[in-house]
């Protein structure tokens, strides 16, 4: 934004403490003045003559009084003035000093150099506390940028793949006309199918963080049903027992992402899970303003340096089960955690003693009259 310029913070400070000590400097020579004139007479040109017990007092006119204060009061004045402006420079000067570190930082930062932190010394007061809260500000930014930059990236690379086996696949059958290219086709449409879904599994993401979405009335109960009844079949196949169990658990926001979240949390405890036999249980409840969700299964035991990972994009929890049927990118923990984020609520993620995962989701509670 084009600004004309203009005086400074500092030396606009300078000239109120000036103009402030010089306001007060005349309006005590003023009230000094009237108070003086009270007892100076006006009718005697030469002088003042009282009698106290055969004393005479001879005293100075107004006039002469005046001749002799005027110039006195003004050289205190321009004093008054010089000290004003000499001494709120200084002043100014020591009480700006934080605002022009966090200037430079925040000049910094719009370079797009992000690491530097003002770290302002001292005890709290206005400028402490808005350095606090800057470095706070730039922290945050750093970390998003880092992750930001770490998802493209992975993004990149996992778009690239199905790319690059596509044009290997092309590649093939140009050299070799004689090949099936039933089986061509086939491959081609499982990997374009693939990349689909993961350019589908990121824009849903990207939703997700943005959190822009008409917030209606959700009983979690009812999601966690459909999202058990849908992925029955899969733990059929594997073997998994899925229980589903709770109260009613009302919660404002989308009904689509929701689902979303508690299918991908289903899935994932199917998946990584033992490879026979195994549990999922899915158990909602309300707890006072919270609704919770919970889902836990069996599995092996999980690292627990591993579990705070698991959140992160392209992050697939290398030493969990998994079959190639559903390796998917690792995104599946990563959108639950950004659904959750934009409906406001809590993720925790608990590894259990004997094996496996529990996850737990808090969101903020609807009663059913309020919707």
């Amino acid at each position: 934004m084009n600004r004309r310029p203009g005086l400074s913070a500092r030396l606009k400070l300078t000239i109120s403490y000036a103009g402030f000590l010089l306001i007060a400097g005349a309006l005590l020579l003023a009230v000094m003045w009237i108070f003086v004139l009270r007892w100076v007479p006006t009718d005697d040109p030469g002088s003042i003559r009282k009698s106290f017990g055969g004393v005479i007092i001879i005293g100075p006119s107004r006039s002469e009084l005046l001749r002799g204060f005027a110039p006195a009061a003004a050289t205190a004045l321009a004093f008054l003035l010089v000290f004003g402006l000499l001494g709120g420079w200084i002043l100014a000067g020591r009480m700006l000093a934080p605002l022009t570190r966090i200037a430079d930082a925040a000049r910094m930062a719009s370079n797009g150099s992000l690491s530097h932190r003002i770290r302002l010394q001292g005890r709290a007061d206005e400028f402490r506390e808005l350095a606090d809260v800057f470095d706070i500000m730039l922290e945050q930014l750093e970390s998003h940028v880092a992750e930001h930059q770490r998802f493209a990236a992975n993004a990149s690379h996992e778009l690239r793949t199905p790319l690059a086996i596509s044009r290997t696949l092309l590649d093939v059958a140009r050299n070799d006309p004689a090949r099936d290219q039933g089986e061509l086709i086939e491959r081609l449409h499982t990997v374009n199918a693939r990349a689909i879904d993961l350019t589908e599994t990121l824009l849903l993401l990207s939703r997700g963080d943005r959190g822009n979405f008409t917030r209606e009335p959700v009983d979690l109960s009812l999601i966690a049903e459909e999202a058990t009844e849908t992925l029955l079949p899969l733990a059929e196949k594997r073997q998994i027992t899925l229980d589903v169990g709770g109260e009613r658990a009302q919660t404002a926001g989308s009904a689509t992402l929701i689902l979303r979240m508690v299918t991908n949390l289903v899935q994932n405890a199917i998946v990584h899970n033992l490879p026979a036999g195994g549990t999922v249980t899915v158990y909602t409840e309300s707890r006072h303003d919270t609704s919770v969700l919970r889902v836990e299964n069996t599995g092996h035991p999980l690292p627990p340096v591993l579990v705070p990972t698991l959140t992160e994009p392209f992050q697939r929890g290398t030493e969990r089960i998994r079959t190639d049927e559903h390796a998917g990118v690792g995104l599946g923990l990563a959108i639950v955690a950004s659904i959750v984020r934009a409906h406001d609520g809590t993720l925790d993620l608990t590894p259990r003693p004997t094996g496996g995962l529990l996850v737990t989701i808090r969101l903020p509670g609807v009663c059913p009259a309020d919707g």
